[in-house]
């Protein structure tokens, strides 16, 4: 499941749509409104498989790895979160539901940053096409 924070910009939802990448959304589809970032930790515990989208730095912890969910940090413009989303979920290294689980990210226009369950380092990818 793709999971977009409460904060995800409302302009981006139908692009997505437009783009067949289901999603879910904190306080619309999933959970109730006004959900506390503690508190999103324990809700990805409990549904297994989840790819969480945020703006939100704090998300971008390596304390924060666990191999039932992937969190990726969008650390971009806001009227550009929903081409980021597409392109991570593109990305050879992320492609699969399997191959983004125990993965904590942060997306920006210069490639991809992330830590994955069991490494001892930080790694980092291009983007395989020009932002």
């Amino acid at each position: 499941m793709n999971l977009l924070d409460e904060n995800f910009p409302e302009d981006q939802r139908p692009l997505l749509q437009e783009w067949h990448i289901a999603f879910r959304q904190v306080g619309r589809e999933f959970s109730r409104l006004g959900v506390k970032d503690p508190d999103i930790i324990p809700l990805l515990h409990r549904h297994h498989g989840t790819t969480f989208f945020t703006l939100d730095q704090g998300f971008f912890d390596r304390a924060l790895v666990h191999p039932a969910y992937c969190l990726v940090w969008l650390n971009t413009r806001a009227d550009d979160a929903a081409w980021f989303v597409r392109c991570f979920l593109r990305h050879p290294e992320f492609r699969s539901q399997a191959k983004r689980m125990g993965v904590v990210v942060r997306v920006h226009h210069e490639g991809i940053q992330f830590w994955r369950r069991g490494a001892t380092t930080f790694r980092r990818v291009t983007w395989l096409e020009p932002r």
